[in-house]
């Protein structure tokens, strides 16, 4: 038995899909992509009276969720299977959009430079509950038009990992594609074995944008999966109260999937989210809110109902230090999605609204998730039940302490936090200076990225990879900032990779 949490009744999920499927039916969604519009047309689907909105009949959108997967399986920079997004298994991955970056050794907020990339993609490469990364945030040392590819470059000749990534404008997935196909051996070796999942964002308003529908169809030319995430926000641009808002987010989640399915039938597609809760006194737009939440964990039970993937935005905090506030949200919401099992959840490591990253609270982040996917674990019967013979044991020794069913079982059964984490009594805690939470945490980071060992990229794709960057822009070679070596003289581990096919 596996620890769960259900929010919906079978009935309520059924109304939902049901409202959506009429809204999508009789209302439409407004596709300014002019060459996903047409697709759509050429595959019959009509326009509304006013010829703005396609509409989406039943029968295309049941044949969508026919041909849709049921899971997306996620490879290494080697090809190896890394993992599998279906049913109720979790994986915890860095948010995503961050522009700013909360320095370890200052504790300000400032603009980010590549140098900081570097150091989230080693560090984060050897997190033990991260499962994959993200184009975590953006520096300003590049050029706008090479800002999305430069963060891509970075992950791949940093880390083996799997990444969440996106393309900042209308025609940015191609490059970025081309990047992927170098560790593979063809392009349609990158679709068998898919080294990333790209963000197509619903733009609100049953609309998606030109740069939306661009990449949509980018994604699945080249069979990348693509996770559909509408920021729906509560009380603005949907209904305040959940299951008003649940019906407009699967509104347009159910478009993306569907448009990606009549584009190509058995396109990979994540069922996914952003939303938050509109704050009527500070106009702001927490996503840590509990209604955000609570929305969360509705528009997931309704594509578990679907079979589909899912994706959620969760584990982060709206908060700009790592403190109790912090501490509260991340837990809060990486425990909901443990429990919720949802395949992909973005969020660790951000604060402010996510627009900031921290490396000190990616570490705190990595604890948390792991705590909660111990709770998650299933409940097994483990050689105590019935438990007499553990009784008689007790009874006779006072403890179980050097029991062989202690001793057997003890590693699997107590979870033991990592050194940020404090459980020492108070005379350790006194000797060892006092620390707080965020001054083990800041060591740590230092400490872990002084003892990474770099990954080691082919020469000749490391080349293409920088062609690829200025192909098409007039920039040259001294654009690009220098990527310094980790920080500890550590010998290079030996990586074997598959150059492409010309």
């Amino acid at each position: 038995m596996r620890p769960t949490i259900q929010v919906l009744t079978p009935n309520q999920i059924e109304q939902i899909l049901a409202d959506a499927r009429r809204i999508l039916a009789e209302t439409g969604i407004e596709v300014r992509g002019a060459a996903l519009r047409q697709r759509l047309l050429d595959a019959g689907l009509p326009l509304d009276a006013s010829g703005q909105r396609v509409l989406f009949p039943p029968d295309v959108v049941a044949r969508a969720l026919a041909s849709a997967p049921r899971a997306v399986t996620l490879y290494d920079r080697e090809g190896r299977p890394h993992a599998e997004l279906t049913g109720d298994r979790v994986h915890f991955v860095p948010g995503s959009s961050g522009l700013y970056l909360f320095d370890q050794r200052s504790g300000a907020r400032r603009l980010a430079q590549t140098a900081d990339f570097v150091d989230y993609v080693r560090l984060a490469g050897g997190l033990e509950h991260i499962a994959y990364l993200a184009t975590a945030f953006s520096t300003v040392d590049v050029p706008p038009e090479i800002a999305d590819a430069w963060r891509l470059y970075l992950v791949l000749t940093q880390a083996q990992r799997p990444v969440v990534s996106g393309a900042f404008t209308e025609h940015g997935v191609p490059r970025m594609a081309e990047m992927l196909a170098l560790f593979r051996r063809d392009r349609a070796d990158l679709a068998r074995r898919p080294l990333a999942i790209f963000t197509v964002t619903a733009a609100g308003n049953f609309r998606y944008s030109e740069d939306s529908c661009q990449n949509l169809l980018d994604c699945v030319a080249w069979g990348i999966p693509i996770e559909i995430v509408p920021v729906t926000l509560m009380g603005l641009v949907a209904p305040v109260t959940v299951m008003g808002a649940t019906v407009f987010h699967t509104v347009d989640v159910l478009a993306g999937v569907v448009m990606a399915q009549v584009v190509q039938p058995g396109a990979p597609v994540i069922f996914g989210g952003a939303p938050a809760a509109f704050h009527m006194r500070e106009s702001t737009a927490p996503m840590s809110a509990v209604e955000a939440m609570r929305l969360d964990l509705a528009y997931v039970a309704v594509a578990k109902q679907l079979g589909l993937p899912t994706q959620s935005y969760l584990g982060m905090s709206e908060n700009r230090a790592v403190d109790a506030q912090a501490g509260a949200e991340s837990f809060g919401g990486a425990l909901l999605a443990a429990l919720a099992g949802i395949n992909s959840v973005s969020g660790p490591g951000m604060l402010d609204y996510t627009i900031a990253f921290s490396l000190p609270k990616l570490l705190l982040d990595d604890e948390l998730c792991g705590q909660a996917l111990h709770l998650a674990r299933p409940f097994d019967v483990v050689d105590d039940l019935p438990a007499g013979g553990l009784v008689a044991e007790q009874l006779a020794e006072g403890n179980l302490l050097t029991a062989a069913h202690t001793l057997a079982h003890y590693r699997r059964a107590l979870y033991t936090p990592g050194p940020i984490w404090d459980r020492q009594g108070e005379d350790s805690w006194v000797k060892g200076g006092r620390t707080t939470l965020m001054q083990r945490a800041a060591a740590e980071v230092e400490r872990r990225l002084a003892s990474v060992q770099p990954v080691e990229t082919d020469p000749a794709i490391e080349r293409e990879l920088r062609r690829l960057l200025l192909a098409g822009v007039d920039l040259s070679e001294s654009a690009l900032p220098a990527v310094s070596p980790p920080r500890a003289a550590a010998p290079a581990r030996p990586r074997g990779h598959q150059r492409r096919r010309a």
